[in-house]
């Protein structure tokens, strides 16, 4: 699911939940719709990630988002990225 699909299911009224994931030093959003969850995706179709919890916070109020759950047990702020 990219950006734009979230906007049209938010419109819609489709969303069930919304959790932030941390893992490793990253975090994801995974939307809840009715059969099941989705990351959240870039235009690219490689998984949206933020380095930090203020940045991801502010994106999801800039589309009006107020809520949502945070799983942060396998975040790892510290960890550097891989280099290959």
């Amino acid at each position: 699911m990219n950006e734009s699909q979230l906007k049209l299911l938010l419109e819609a009224g489709a969303i069930k939940g919304m959790t932030i994931v941390g893992q490793g030093s990253h975090l994801h959003l995974e939307v809840k719709i009715q059969g099941g969850s989705k990351v959240l995706l870039t235009g690219k179709g490689e998984i949206r990630q933020w380095v930090t919890l203020d940045a991801c916070g502010k994106w999801l109020r800039k589309l009006g988002i107020g809520q949502a759950t945070l799983q942060m047990d396998q975040w790892q702020p510290d960890q550097k990225g891989l280099v290959f």
